[in-house]
């Protein structure tokens, strides 16, 4: 059956590529959310499921390429720019601690879960392996936006989330350097550690000094620039800079964006933010429909490989509340089951798990499906999770106004 793409594109010229792909994109995910939220659900839920709908598991309007792939890069690093923008870095290092040992329990307990269960269905143990790496991920964006969006940024389950979220970062890099090296057949325990050490040195130099260096350079190069809107591009050239240091240190870019936002924070005047909030509006749904995109619903007709991908959901999702949520106790079940609830969703760090260990040879096209299915499903029973668990939460939205939801 030929594609509406197909059709267009020989009727057309190649020019409408571009506009078209960026059509079905942003214009069915703005319209699922829509939906969604008429449904009295977070509007990232339709944007995740339009991608499904138009991706290549059901209308096959449009597949994964490049160039979506690039703008879904870009929307989850303004996505969490936009987020450190609204959060200090002194609050941030008051949950250092607390929020190293729910990190720690959300790698331990869901690598052995997924370790357990995929050994017991058969698979070998480095296949096993890649299966609880990919259950140690954590997709900061997903939780970030829910908690920007819902106005839960200032309390401190949200900060600690976000903490123990870079610190995972740190922990699951290790843990998959040390599965692909032993799939490969070799550990290089000297390129780890130096990993570890870069990567955790960004982290605490940014947020120990990187507040106090931009408090002198922003208003020296405001004064020394001639341009118009400088606030907005010292903004994005810190943005990208701190990006880029991130990629080389060994974490994700997006660790650097939420870095560069935090020691930007306070230091940015208004119009910046709203240039940069629009960004983030044009391109967060390329992130969120991204993720429906690859999901693959024909590898799941199988009852076998059903059945396994749905384990591994319920295993995703309750390690990750139990093992986070132990991390955080001593503030009560509530503030444990907030935290735990927003470190559940893998999204795209799970799928590029799942899909260097296809790379590698020792992830089946079937276990890659099962991981995908996984990392997809989390993402989406996450956000509801996290409304529910926030409900009767202070409310703080981005003007400053507080307000107090009902309870129910």
């Amino acid at each position: 059956m030929t594609t509406l793409p197909e059709l267009l594109a020989a009727a057309a010229p190649r020019d409408l590529n571009l506009p078209l792909a960026m059509l079905l994109i942003f214009g069915s995910a703005k319209l699922l959310g829509e939906v969604a939220i008429r449904l009295r659900l977070p509007p990232l839920v339709g944007e995740i499921v339009a991608g499904a709908l138009v991706g290549p598991s059901v209308l096959g309007w449009i597949a994964p390429n490049p160039f979506l792939h690039s703008l879904s890069d870009l929307g989850v690093m303004f996505l969490l720019f936009t987020v450190g923008l609204e959060v200090k870095a002194a609050e941030l290092k008051r949950v250092g601690g607390p929020a190293a040992l729910v990190a720690l329990g959300g790698v331990v307990l869901p690598f052995a879960a997924g370790w357990a269960i995929l050994t017991f269905s058969g698979a070998g143990q480095t296949a096993a392996c890649f299966a609880g790496a990919a259950l140690v991920a954590t997709s900061v964006g997903i939780t970030a936006q829910v908690l920007q969006q819902g106005g839960y940024l200032h309390l401190r389950a949200s900060r600690i989330i976000l903490v123990a979220a870079v610190i995972d970062d740190i922990l699951g890099l290790i843990v998959l350097a040390v599965v692909s090296g032993m799939s490969r057949g070799e550990l290089r325990y000297w390129d780890i550690g130096l990993t570890a050490f870069f990567s955790i040195g960004l982290f605490v130099l940014a947020i120990q000094y990187g507040s106090r260096a931009m408090q002198q350079a922003v208003p020296r190069m405001r004064q020394t620039m001639r341009g118009a809107e400088a606030d907005f591009a010292i903004a994005i050239t810190v943005l990208f800079a701190l990006a880029l240091l991130a990629f080389y240190a060994g974490v994700a870019a997006i660790v650097g964006a939420f870095l560069a936002g935090v020691v930007l924070a306070g230091q940015v005047g208004n119009r910046a933010q709203d240039f940069t909030r629009g960004a983030t509006e044009l391109l967060v749904p390329f992130f969120l429909a991204g993720i429906g995109l690859n999901l693959d619903l024909a590898a799941l007709r199988d009852p076998r490989t059903l059945s396994l991908a749905t384990i591994l959901l319920v295993a995703a999702v309750l390690t990750k509340i139990v093992g986070c949520g132990l991390g955080a106790f001593r503030y009560g079940t509530r503030d444990a089951l907030r935290i735990g609830a927003g470190m559940v969703p893998r999204g795209e760090v799970g799928m590029v798990v799942a899909q260097l260990g296809l790379t590698l040879g020792v992830v089946s096209p079937s276990l890659y499906a099962v991981t995908v299915f996984m990392a997809v499903g989390t993402t989406v029973l996450a956000p509801p999770l996290l409304t529910w668990a926030f409900r009767g939460a202070e409310r703080r939205m981005g003007d400053g106004e507080s307000e107090m939801p009902s309870i129910g």
